[in-house]
């Protein structure tokens, strides 16, 4: 038996082959392995990723196309053009125009610039931009601040006028330097400065709706009816701040529509004449306020209403609080005297006396437990009906009223509007105190006639004294004439329904009557002879009303309420005059009448609109009787 050579290789031999069978190198049945393995892995990704973009381009595109657009575009509203507010023949007395807020986002533009160029010289670019804005704007700017503005570094800012300037000249800068952007405005003007403020009141704009608001007066109280209805657009802004607008990416997709045109009952020139004869009695009269309305006879249209002191919504800078208050309508007071209107057509409606019936007045009459006395001393005389009214007897007026008795009485007052507002489409508007019957006390009937212990507004003074213009009718007074959409469709105002306060025949003879109170004849002079106007009739009523002084909480004998209420012509009525001055001193004769103003405003109106004179004078009649 032979043994194998040492030098032979060891491992497994091929039997019968004599070729030796090699062994597989170690690790080499692994690594195919593991290739396999990330061979499948790959394509396991590969599928997947293709899987996630399928999802995404198929069926998520549009729902993070809308995420996106969300995170980049952001909705802003488009402010309707405010609808206009004119006077009874169309001159404007409130509009709105556009204007345009200049902005800028400078460290924004100054890191988009240097990206672009690092060398750029961004403080060049300032000092032209706000020699751009100098140049176009002139003197409403300061080019020194606008460039401190611009080299600030700060993420937003407005430049130039806050409030807005000209469409054109914001183009024409933003031409030269896209950088910076504009900002609808809207600007209220006010024509007329001052001119009925208290009824228009004021709007502006204000920066959280981003568009014009009525504040105070008719601009406040139609607001909704003026200010339309917005649009819609989208603009670009800053990541995380909506507020911060990317210039020049503004897209409309709704536009804006315009707000409807309020046309009121005033007429503007004697608006104008009104307040500038008011404002000039007042400072005579040393009065703390003064206010004024002018009523169409026929209609109860409000021709002017003034308040003293009015203010310039323009200007508004210089305007105080206290004269955001239209106090025509929204302060009561005690009347007075023209308040004995109601005992005198209560009298003739219900026949208790006649004009020329003679009275025995004596010179003090208890109620209750009161004592009222006349205004001058005097022993028991003998006056007509119109005498007492004439010369505003305390005492003869309470013999009357007693025998119209309480309940008739209170029913006439209740028709001439009082105790209740006059809807005249005011805001703010008093109704005044007339106190139900339930709450009188044994001596309320000795105030009440004689306009005391009740209250009302000037509005309501004067409509009473419409009714009796009017031949009886009351018909409650207003201010909006007509309104018109922003197509053009006119909407007149319907006249409100007349109240039927006394007959024709009794507003005639208590028209007839009042005519006495601007008479002057030696020893048969009326308290009003000053509101006289010559070729002209006119009734009227003085009226002195004590204030409450809060003090002792009992009526003063220093302060008072001076009131006037006057027909014109008496004859042929067209014009209803009421006028209040609060708390007059000094003693001048406008601090003790209002009868003068009437005068200056009785004359106007008769020249303005060439009033015929009446046939013939207002006959001269006897008031004390022999």
């Amino acid at each position: 038996m032979t043994r194998p050579s040492a030098n032979r290789p060891k491992g497994n031999w091929h039997s019968g082959s004599g070729t030796p069978a090699r062994r597989r190198p170690p690790g080499v049945s692994n690594n195919r392995s593991r290739l396999v393995i990330g061979r499948f892995i790959m394509v396991a990704m590969l599928l997947a990723s293709l899987i996630k973009l399928a999802d995404i381009q198929v069926f998520e595109a549009s729902a993070l196309a809308e995420k996106a657009s969300r995170q980049r575009a952001t909705p802003k509203p488009v402010p309707a053009q405010r609808g206009a507010i004119s006077d009874r023949n169309g001159n404007l007395l409130a509009f709105a125009t556009e204007a345009r807020a200049l902005y800028v986002l400078p460290a924004r533009y100054e890191a988009l610039l240097r990206k672009a160029n690092p060398k750029a010289d961004v403080t060049a670019n300032w000092r032209d931009a706000a020699a751009t804005v100098k140049r176009v704007l002139g003197d409403k700017v300061d080019e020194k601040k606008i460039f401190d503005q611009l080299n600030s570094g700060v993420a937003f800012i407005y430049i130039g006028p806050r409030a807005g300037i000209e469409p054109s000249k914001a183009a024409e800068i933003m031409e030269k330097h896209p950088e910076i952007g504009a900002e609808y405005r809207a600007i209220r003007q006010y024509p007329g400065d001052t001119l009925a403020s208290s009824v228009i009141g004021f709007a502006n704009w204000r920066d959280a709706s981003r568009k014009v608001e009525g504040l105070f007066g008719l601009e406040n109280s139609l607001n909704t009816l003026l200010a339309g209805k917005d649009g819609r657009r989208v603009v670009d802004t800053e990541a995380g701040n909506d507020s911060l607008v990317i210039p020049g990416s503004e897209r409309e997709l709704e536009k804006a529509q315009p707000g409807s045109s309020v046309q009121l009952t005033i007429d503007s020139d004697i608006q104008y004449q009104v307040q500038k004869l008011l404002n000039a009695y007042v400072g005579r009269a040393h009065a703390k306020y003064g206010g004024a309305v002018v009523l169409d006879a026929q209609t109860g249209e409000i021709l002017s209403m003034a308040n003293s002191n009015q203010f310039d919504p323009n200007n508004m800078e210089d305007a105080t609080e206290s004269q955001f208050n239209d106090r025509v309508v929204t302060s009561p007071y005690e009347p007075g005297s023209v308040n004995k209107l109601i005992t005198a057509a209560a009298a003739v409606e219900n026949k208790v006396a006649k004009p020329d019936t003679s009275l025995a007045v004596p010179g003090m009459i208890k109620v209750a437990d009161r004592e009222i006395r006349d205004a001058w001393q005097h022993g028991t005389l003998n006056m007509s009906m119109t005498g007492v009214f004439a010369q505003s007897s305390n005492v003869g007026t309470l013999e009357l009223a007693q025998q119209v008795g309480k309940e008739k009485w209170f029913d006439l007052a209740k028709k001439f509007g009082l105790g209740k507002t006059t809807g005249a489409g005011l805001p703010g508007e008093s109704a005044g105190l007339l106190p139900e019957m339930s709450q009188w006390s044994g001596s309320t009937f000795a105030n009440l006639p004689i306009g005391q212990g009740l209250s009302m507004t000037l509005l309501q003074m004067t409509g009473m004294y419409q009714a009796i213009a009017n031949d009886g009718v009351r018909v409650p007074p207003r201010v909006i004439k007509t309104v018109t959409s922003a197509d053009g469709l006119q909407d007149p105002q319907a006249r409100p329904e007349g109240v039927r306060v006394v007959s024709p025949e009794t507003a005639k003879t208590v028209r007839d009557m009042l005519r006495a109170v601007t008479q002057k004849s030696p020893g048969q002079t009326g308290t009003g002879p000053a509101a006289a106007l010559e070729g002209y009739q006119v009734s009227g009523k003085t009226g002195t009303a004590q204030q409450i002084d809060p003090a002792c909480a009992c009526y003063s004998n220093s302060k008072y309420w001076i009131t006037f209420a006057g027909i014109l012509p008496a004859d042929n009525p067209r014009y209803v005059v009421g006028l209040m001055l609060d708390a007059p001193s000094g003693g001048t004769p406008e601090s003790v009448s209002a009868a003068p103003l009437f005068h200056e405003i009785g004359d106007y109106l008769t020249q303005r609109f060439e009033l015929p004179m009446s046939r013939e004078p207002s006959p001269v009649v006897p008031l004390i009787l022999d």
